[in-house]
């Protein structure tokens, strides 16, 4: 691999992993430096970048981070379960046994950072998992939405694999059956079983995505409130 490929691998990496965050400017001079390579190949990256949706590009600005601000997570939660059953269905009809043996592969790993408590592992190879599961489906209408929606998933993931509670490992391992049930559903030409797995899969993590864009409420201070009126200013 050369070193253009190696930057713009690292770059996708550092994007979702949150390394460089949602909005975060990215300076031309400075990456190519940090990266060894000239400007022009630097800014080809950036280009590729931004076709793909991990970055932003406006005339006359520096490029950015793609944000996650209000208008870009409506979007998403609107379209996400959309997307990921046309995905899973089309990948169903249209399932070849090399492709479902690199889900399964996938899915081991995914299996193995599970089992070993590496959530930023789990994380990557989830979002290799639903990649694979667009290639499969191979639709040039589909498959770009899914990749630019892997990106914010992906970026949101980064909570869900980290869990806070008992409940929240229990959702994990929920998660980590459905992709078993999806690579079978998959496999068996099962298109109609696909898609309810792929919703009950949405479903299992659309809360837990939710609290990375819906922050915990403000405190209340019951005693500055008399008679229903404020004594704050």
């Amino acid at each position: 691999m050369n070193k253009k490929d190696q930057c713009l691998s690292e770059l996708r990496r550092r994007i979702l992993t949150l390394a460089l965050s949602p909005g975060e400017i990215l300076d031309e001079v400075s990456l190519a430096e940090a990266f060894g390579i000239s400007r022009t190949p630097m800014r080809e990256i950036l280009q590729r970048l931004a076709g793909e949706g991990y970055v932003a590009l406006e005339k006359n600005r520096s490029a950015q981070v793609s944000p996650m601000d209000f208008r870009t997570m409506h979007d998403f939660f609107q379209t996400a379960p959309m997307i990921y059953a046309s995905a899973s269905r089309i990948a169903a009809e249209n399932a070849t046994p090399d492709r479902v043996a690199a889900l399964k592969d996938t899915q081991a790993k995914f299996k193995a950072a599970h089992d070993a408590g590496e959530a930023g592992e789990m994380v990557m190879f989830n979002h290799i998992f639903h990649e694979q599961i667009g290639e499969m489906a191979a639709n040039p209408y589909l498959t770009p939405s899914l990749h630019r929606l892997l990106i914010d998933h992906t970026r949101m993931s980064q909570t869900f694999y980290r869990p806070r509670s008992d409940k929240d490992k229990v959702r994990i391992d929920t998660a980590n059956h459905q992709h078993d049930d999806l690579i079978e559903a998959i496999a068996a030409h099962e298109p109609a079983r696909a898609v309810q797995i792929t919703l009950e899969h949405w479903e299992l993590s659309r809360d837990e995505i939710e609290l990375y864009v819906r922050p915990d409420p403000l405190p209340v201070d019951p005693s500055a409130y008399e008679g229903g009126k404020s004594n704050a200013l």
